[in-house]
């Protein structure tokens, strides 16, 4: 039995080691170099290139190497009657909670405003109001975003949440389904984007969904990268219509060196660094999800390919 590894940090040894500790006859391949593609049973990847996965005839199941699972979905060869799963863990979504938490307080604060005046050397004071009066909304109320709406609240911010289906969420308010989305842009200073990359989230935070923000709002982009229109951003920001962005994913990464995302005085950036999965934790989780699939017991995080998630 044989498990194919992909991913964009090489820690090769490193994972051998760690799944074979839980599964001591599994044999570890690392992409390209794969042998016999017969013998494979299971892949465990991050954009593994196109059609890879396909040609793997005996693949049992595949695991993602992260919370999202669209990359596996761009693949059109994807084989999409296979078994797969994406990591879930409480540690990951603590770490994307206190990415959101710094972004907001930042953006809360007007840090954006005082780096601007510092390098202009300006003496200017922005009084922020009370955590109570200011109002935050979350797209997407996943794991993730649950987890980033009750650290919020607990602030004390006016945090409400915006998903398809409704969700109960202790001192959050929630707004659900297409004909509530623009009540919750309407009300909402701190925009964050937490959803999954589908066919119908994709390019959501374009111009239209800007200008029903109020204006002088600001956003924050830890999930994916394709939900935002860069060029629908920049106007935006241009404008004065919306005052900052946290970017934390793009379309391609690393970021090319033109974009003009890297120099707008309104946008900071970070390198896909919001939320990264402890990689002792995820070896486990795979280790028990082979298990399962030896057994044909349904995967820990199973994906639903009708949802996307």
């Amino acid at each position: 039995m044989a498990l194919l590894f992909h991913s964009m940090i090489k820690r090769d040894d490193w994972w051998r080691t760690q799944l074979n500790k839980h599964v001591p006859d599994l044999e570890i391949r690392f992409w390209p170099e794969i042998g016999n593609p017969d013998e494979i049973e299971f892949a465990m990847c991050f954009n593994m290139p196109h059609g890879e996965l396909a040609k793997l005839k005996n693949l049992k199941a595949v695991f993602s190497l992260g919370a999202g699972v669209d990359h596996l979905f761009a693949d059109p060869d994807f084989p999409r009657h296979i078994p797969f799963a994406r990591v879930v863990d409480d540690e990951l979504t603590s770490r994307m909670t206190e990415y959101v938490v710094q972004h907001v307080l930042n953006h809360h604060r007007y840090q954006h405003q005082y780096d601007a005046q510092q390098r202009e050397k300006i003496w200017q004071e922005n009084h922020a109001p009370a955590a109570r009066e200011r109002k935050v909304g979350i797209l997407g109320l996943g794991t993730l975003g649950q987890g980033a709406a009750t650290t919020l609240k607990y602030l004390g911010f006016d945090v409400a949440g915006w998903s398809r289906s409704p969700k109960d969420i202790d001192g959050v308010t929630n707004f659900h389904g297409g004909d509530q989305l623009d009540a919750f842009l309407a009300r909402t200073e701190i925009l964050i984007c937490l959803l999954p990359l589908t066919a119908e989230t994709r390019d959501i935070m374009n111009a239209e969904l800007f200008s029903k923000l109020p204006e002088g709002a600001a956003i924050i982009n830890p999930g994916r990268g394709p939900h935002l229109v860069e060029e629908d951003l920049i106007t935006a920001l241009d404008s004065g219509h919306l005052s900052a962005a946290t970017l934390d994913v793009f379309r391609t990464e690393p970021m090319p060196q033109d974009n003009p995302l890297w120099s707008h005085p309104k946008v900071r950036i970070t390198p896909h660094v919001a939320s990264i999965a402890n990689p002792d934790r995820v070896a486990a989780l795979i280790a028990k999800n082979i298990i399962r699939a030896r057994k044909g017991e349904p995967l820990v995080n199973q994906v639903d390919t009708t949802k996307g998630y």
